[in-house]
């Protein structure tokens, strides 16, 4: 979930949990709050405990709330691990730490470390164009065997690894990049952490559900539907802009305001989302 800002740079909790209920209706079983396109890496400590309340107290047990704990400082994780247990949260998103470049006995002990920090089910977020490094094949092998350890998020774009994955281990493997939900659950992963979705969720629920039902060729018709809005809330802006931006255009009262380092889309790249929409049969 992105995280909405008041025009004063405050987190607008009326906005976020009308849009935690919008998502839980359309069809998504859990919502991550303060992960990426949340913004987590500009949210205080404080605010991100607020949300998953916030989130909790919007869909009630309608839907999961997976808490983004991550920072790139392991004992921090371990407090804001914590901390989410005791605002309520359902499970964790942990990514590995970014910018530090551990090695890969340093990815496996900073895992174990947030993993034993609360009692919480905790899914590995692998995503080396963020972070720097790739997780192992051989290092989630080992992580699966934690008792808590039981998800995968994979935005690594490594067939081979992830069928690997999926072939030795009992986690839950979610696709990370929009674009690979089709194929990845036809390898046998079990859904999709989503950024399209704030947009899209009837699309994608269609497409899962047709997945889950065997009926290939109406998963790969909504496959296609998706594919210029991938393109448009994916390519052209990070996520967290690109999100608000076409939530405010379709009408749900949102502003488009992001925290620095992020900025506003401009015109150029408005223009190119829009055509993208436009493409798919939107009419905006």
């Amino acid at each position: 979930m992105v995280t909405p800002f008041t025009k004063d740079d405050r987190v607008d909790f009326k906005a976020f949990e009308a849009l935690a209920a919008k998502l839980v209706d359309e069809g998504n079983d859990a919502l991550v709050v303060s992960g990426t396109t949340g913004e987590t890496s500009t949210l205080e400590d404080y605010e991100k405990a607020d949300l998953v309340r916030a989130a909790k107290s919007a869909v009630g047990d309608r839907a999961k709330i997976i808490a983004g704990t991550s920072t790139n400082h392991t004992s921090h994780d371990l407090e804001m691990a914590a901390k989410a247990e005791r605002a309520g949260a359902d499970g964790q998103l942990v990514v590995t730490p970014y910018y530090n470049k551990p090695s890969q006995d340093g990815v496996l002990a900073h895992y174990r470390a947030v993993a034993d920090a609360a009692d919480l089910p905790l899914m590995i977020y692998d995503i080396p164009g963020r972070t720097g490094i790739p997780i192992a094949t051989e290092t989630i092998l080992k992580l699966a065997e934690h008792p808590r350890i039981m998800s995968l998020k994979d935005a690594k774009n490594d067939i081979t690894a992830t069928t690997e994955v999926l072939t030795k281990t009992d986690l839950e493997v979610y696709s990370g990049d929009d674009q690979n939900v089709l194929a990845w659950m036809a390898m046998g992963a079990a859904g999709v952490v989503s950024v399209t979705s704030h947009v899209a969720s009837p699309t994608f629920r269609r497409m899962i559900d047709a997945v889950l039902g065997y009926d290939l060729k109406e998963a790969r018709i909504a496959h296609s539907e998706l594919g210029p809005v991938i393109r448009a809330l994916m390519t052209r802006v990070q996520g967290a802009v690109s999100s608000k931006l076409v939530l405010n255009w379709m009408g749900f009262p949102i502003n488009t305001d992001v925290r620095l380092p992020l900025v506003q889309a401009n015109e150029a790249e408005q223009q190119l989302v829009l055509a993208d929409l436009r493409e798919a049969g939107w009419k905006l």
